[in-house]
């Protein structure tokens, strides 16, 4: 009996040791484990806020290769002084779209699981307005800072993903 408490305790240790926050990405993959098996369409998609006058959805769609939670540290996010992300120029963008997910300036740095899907790029559109230099990863034919090609592969956030319309 001894033993068996024993090894209980050890086991609360390691997992309390090991216990890493997951984040909606991870629960995901957990939760619906077919939804992005490889093989399957998905897509990713950027814009179409507004009520009567809608913006245009820009988009890229893929073939998922491969899905999998990862414990990634999570550091602060790149801040740059006296601007808001709003303000940022596309590299201070995409200087904060890499670090994503990533903690504010008040949080601590700390490790969290998260659910990654690898996908092979088969389609996209992208923004070329000015405007659009600091609203998304997509921008004048650009995934963050690497130029789109067909076939190329890209890792998104499970959550970022939707199925393909038929």
């Amino acid at each position: 009996m001894r033993l068996f408490f024993a090894l209980l305790g050890c086991l609360a240790f390691a997992a309390q040791a090991d216990d890493v926050p997951l984040r909606h990405s991870a629960s995901l993959l957990f939760k619906h484990p077919t939804m992005l098996k490889p093989g399957q369409c998905v897509r990713y998609e950027e814009g179409g806020s507004g009520w009567v006058v809608t913006e245009p959805v820009y988009y890229l769609k893929g073939e998922v290769l491969s899905a999998e939670v990862r414990t990634r540290h999570l550091g602060k996010c790149p801040v740059v002084p006296g601007k808001t992300r709003t303000q940022y120029s596309r590299e201070e963008f995409n200087r904060h779209a890499q670090a994503y997910p990533c903690v504010s300036a008040e949080a601590a740095a700390r490790d969290a699981q998260i659910g990654i899907v690898r996908l092979r790029v088969t389609d996209w559109e992208t923004p070329h307005a000015k405007r659009a230099e600091n609203a998304g990863r997509l921008y004048r034919g650009m995934f963050i800072d690497r130029k789109l090609e067909k076939d190329m592969e890209i890792e998104l956030e499970a959550d970022l993903l939707g199925p393909c319309q038929p």
